[in-house]
């Protein structure tokens, strides 16, 4: 009776864990980019009463093992990393990626305001799928957060090529999109656009031609569950989630930017109320097993009377 207390106490205990997840996926259903999580269980040791025993030369047949198991355990939380629905907001600074991808930000840049992975380090690095993003007064692409958002250089002003960059030794740098060409006040932007492969261009007051001006990066990775979670929408590297594999939208395996969208969570409302009820019924069902082995217990020490 002992062991069915404490079962009951691991199925409750993992039980509340479950419920902790549920309501997080619930709390975040309009979080922009978030990715809902999941809870596994699987039983715990099994104290074995009497061992396998196989067919005898007397004729007798084999015996199964006689075990009594001891509860349940959290086998594990996972994130699910299926892409949630693109709401279209017309924001020019809105973006969804449409397929496999995250955009690469960092809290950190040098004293002139750039970044380079190669003297930062990639520990510095974090990524998210949360694409709303805002020019501060310096015109530096920044999430809500104040994160700068990383991409590259483009070698020419006018022709939007980057077939120089090496996937595996990206250089990084923190996007700038200048209110004024080389700080003449009186060239000052005109108007941008950013298109699905990520170019960023420019029109200055006194230019014919539109300059590009750069290219948001993307990353993915061999294991993206593996990402852990630091809030703010973002994602870091861990010792699973494996090296990023740093590119451009549209190539290579990585997905398409959709301006003006933003992807929604995945978190999928019907589901979790389900497993809401499920988990609630589970938690009141191993709350009685501890309540009839209570009641057990008590007719045993009645016994002495």
């Amino acid at each position: 009776m002992l062991r069915s207390l404490y079962s009951g106490v691991s199925g409750m205990r993992s039980f509340q864990t479950k419920m902790d997840v549920i309501a997080n996926n619930i709390a975040n259903v309009n979080t922009t980019g978030f990715k809902s999580s999941r809870v596994r269980f699987q039983d715990m040791l099994s104290q074995t009463v009497s061992n396998a025993r196989g067919a005898t030369t007397g004729g007798l047949g084999g015996v199964n093992a006689q075990q009594i198991g001891l509860g349940v355990s959290v086998g594990s939380i996972d994130t699910v990393m299926t892409v949630g629905a693109m709401q279209p907001t017309n924001r020019e600074l809105d973006f969804a990626i449409e397929g496999d991808g995250f955009f690469v930000v960092s809290p950190v840049a040098d004293e002139d305001g750039n970044f380079d992975v190669g003297e930062f380090g990639l520990a510095v690095l974090n990524y998210t799928r949360d694409g709303a993003f805002y020019l501060d007064h310096e015109g530096n692409l920044v999430t809500s957060s104040g994160y700068r958002v990383l991409g590259y250089e483009s070698e020419d002003e006018f022709e939007p090529i980057f077939d120089d960059i090496d996937s595996q030794e990206p250089e990084l740098i923190a996007l700038t999109i200048p209110p004024y060409y080389d700080d003449d006040e009186e060239n000052e932007l005109e108007s941008f656009s950013i298109d699905s492969s990520g170019v960023i261009l420019a029109k200055y007051r006194q230019e014919d031609q539109v300059r590009v001006i750069g290219k948001i990066a993307v990353a993915k990775f061999s294991n993206a569950e593996g990402l852990e979670f630091t809030g703010g929408n973002n994602y870091r590297v861990s010792n699973n989630s494996g090296d990023p594999i740093f590119g451009m939208s549209g190539e290579y395996g990585f997905g398409h930017l959709r301006q003006g969208y933003l992807e929604m969570s995945n978190v999928d409302l019907a589901n979790e109320f389900t497993e809401m009820i499920v988990t609630s019924r589970a938690y009141s069902a191993n709350s009685r097993s501890i309540t009839t082995s209570d009641e057990m217990l008590q007719e045993l020490l009645n016994l002495k009377r």
